[in-house]
């Protein structure tokens, strides 16, 4: 369950903050700024669409088989179902507009997989702490977010 009191989670190096999350919007609107290296592991969920505006930096993304690299102003849309994810691949923090349609799923798996941070937190944690991998991936499993992770 989200936590009222905030609209800004840490999730596995990156600060995402709602900007929508009511779910009779229709869809989730967030604002993420990753750690460089960072990115969310492979991924795919059958109900919510992605799509991803690049506000700042530079970030190497996967959909499906293809691979890209998206810098500020670049757009990217994941067809509902397909693997995807991306990683931060500047040397400073990015930004990215994260939209989710419906948007339930990503509403739940942030606020109950992130770090609770102070409202309007603008700047990540230094030290980042690791992510709780046992803990993203049992909480995706539980929104219907599958996780596809190398064998092994």
């Amino acid at each position: 369950m989200s936590d009222p009191q905030t609209d800004t989670y840490l999730v596995a190096g990156s600060l995402v903050r709602f900007l929508v999350r009511e779910p009779e919007a229709g869809y989730c609107l967030v604002e993420a700024l990753v750690a460089p290296g960072a990115g969310p592991p492979p991924n795919r969920h059958a109900a919510d669409d992605e799509a991803f505006y690049v506000l700042d930096g530079t970030f190497e993304f996967g959909v499906g088989t293809e691979t890209r690299i998206a810098q500020g102003g670049d757009f990217v849309r994941v067809p509902n179902g397909e693997v995807h994810t991306f990683r931060n691949i500047s040397e400073a923090p990015g930004r990215l507009l994260i939209m989710n349609a419906p948007g339930t799923l990503h509403v739940n798996f942030f606020s109950q997989a992130g770090e609770p941070m102070p409202r309007g937190t603008k700047d990540l944690p230094s030290p980042l702490p690791a992510p709780d991998v046992p803990r993203l991936l049992e909480v995706g499993r539980k929104n219907g977010m599958e996780f596809v992770l190398p064998k092994g």
